[in-house]
């Protein structure tokens, strides 16, 4: 939770105008006028900073809000960083083109979305990391989607989709994790809990991307042209499994999220100088700069050319500003009043489970992290589900469901930004076919209240 005390009590009203004609601004500039979410972002800041002045708080309060906003994301940065590197560092490995020429091999002429969904739910599930696997498996499949010309938009969502399951489901997960422990719930307890919804949104949206799926069979008839450009950079081995074996062993090791990174990518590193032969001046320059493909096959030059530190800094300058203007709206107040709201008129089932998912939602629009809004609604909530007789366990189920899987869609949050610029899919493009994801929070809301004493 930011360390930061409220500057300033505003009254709902005032609170919620706010709210609404800052997101109004930030969406305006990013759907109507398409500009770098960056940008109102920055004007979102200024208007804040606006109004606490005008409110009585000084500057000095303020900016330490934005640092100690920022400051709670420096996790993410810092992995941020060595994610840009594993991506770079499974290029050179081969890594990522062993497993795009396996794709062609393997999957078949139908179903592909459903397959791609499928997929990566399981390797997510085996992960526990919503980025991680975005950033390995879901970038070779995005990669056989623009090689077959299929909607990239329905592939992302695909993968989203299913690298937002195995965040849900998996004990290696972080926000599971931290949805049983915020709220005293044991992580099983917690993991069979929330299956009554999402295993319902898992079959619903295998179902939609089945449907959605191309007759593909002309398209792998080509594919030959693609694994031919791939085997022709010489970097695919024997050995390009290894990084993808380690860090799947680090996971399940329960190593650090960071550390388990940092050991795929200096094994691929190490793999690419020995089995490739390439320089360490060009493996380094490679670390920063991204992977260029330059194979005779263009389209293949564009599947390849990925990865480096310096691909992950316009994610990171978001991600920064995005945590500074959260930490403006607890400082003015703003988020507090809206959560403390929330808290005096509530006594139906119903009403205090639509109201959760409600601030899990709105935390994740306003802050844009996943982590805060798990963290601030399971605190706000706590006291009550205990005064309404209703079990942790529901509370934690619907802050993963409309908590968890809403990040993604938000184009200023933390996953969002992050898998736009790995993807090179913008989230507002990806967003109607994150099925998973939108159907989650739905199925809560019609049927939590039914569903929360299924499972003792």
């Amino acid at each position: 939770m930011f360390p930061i005390t409220p500057g300033h009590t505003p009254k709902l009203t005032e609170a919620i105008l706010i709210f609404f004609a800052i997101i109004g601004m930030i969406s305006y500039f990013i759907i109507g006028i398409g500009t770098s979410p960056h940008i109102p972002i920055l004007l979102g800041i200024m208007l804040l900073i606006a109004y606490g002045l005008l409110r009585g708080l000084t500057f000095h309060d303020l900016q330490g809000a934005m640092i100690a906003g920022a400051s709670s994301g420096m996790g993410a940065v810092f992995l941020f960083f060595i994610i840009g590197i594993l991506i770079s560092s499974w290029m050179l490995s081969g890594t990522i083109p062993t497993l795009i020429h396996t794709g062609f091999s393997l999957i078949g002429g139908t179903w592909f979305f459903a397959i791609v969904f499928a997929i990566t739910a399981i390797i997510g599930v085996s992960l526990g990391s919503s980025l991680t696997t975005t950033a390995t498996i879901g970038v070779a499949f995005i990669g056989m989607a623009s090689a077959m010309d299929f909607s990239l938009a329905i592939t992302a969502g695909a993968i989203v989709s299913g690298a937002f399951f195995g965040d849900k489901m998996s004990p290696l997960s972080d926000t599971t994790n931290l949805a049983s422990t915020i709220v005293g719930v044991d992580l099983f307890t917690h993991i069979k809990h929330i299956s009554l919804t999402t295993i319902p949104a898992f079959i619903l949206s295998f179902i939609l991307f089945a449907i959605l799926s191309p007759d593909a069979s002309a398209a792998f008839n080509n594919s030959r042209d693609y694994q031919a450009a791939l085997e022709s950079t010489g970097l695919m081995h024997w050995t390009s499994w290894i990084p993808l074996l380690v860090l799947m062993i680090c996971t399940v090791a329960r190593v650090p999220a960071f550390i388990s990174l940092a050991i795929s990518s200096i094994i691929a590193t190490l793999l690419a100088n020995l089995m490739s032969g390439l320089s360490w001046s060009f493996i380094w320059n490679v670390w920063f700069n991204g992977y260029t493909g330059e194979t005779a096959f263009d389209p293949v030059n564009e599947l390849l050319t990925k990865g480096g530190v310096n691909s992950m800094l316009f994610t990171i300058s978001l991600v920064v500003l995005a945590l500074g203007f959260g930490g403006l709206l607890f400082i003015t107040g703003i988020v507090p009043a809206m959560l403390s709201s929330f808290k005096e008129k509530l006594q139906k089932v119903r009403t205090v489970i639509l109201s959760t998912a409600a601030t899990a939602i709105g935390v994740n629009v306003l802050i844009g992290e996943q982590y805060l809004s798990i963290m601030l609604t399971g605190e706000t909530y706590k006291g009550i589900y205990d005064k309404a007789g209703l079990p942790n366990k529901l509370l934690s189920r619907t802050l993963e469901d409309a908590g968890t899987v809403i990040n993604p869609l938000v184009p200023w949050s933390v996953c969002g930004v992050f898998i736009a610029g790995v993807l090179d899919v913008p989230v507002l493009t990806y967003l109607p076919f994150a099925f998973f994801c939108l159907i989650s929070p739905v199925i809560t809301l019609l049927f939590g209240g039914r569903l929360w004493s299924k499972i003792e």
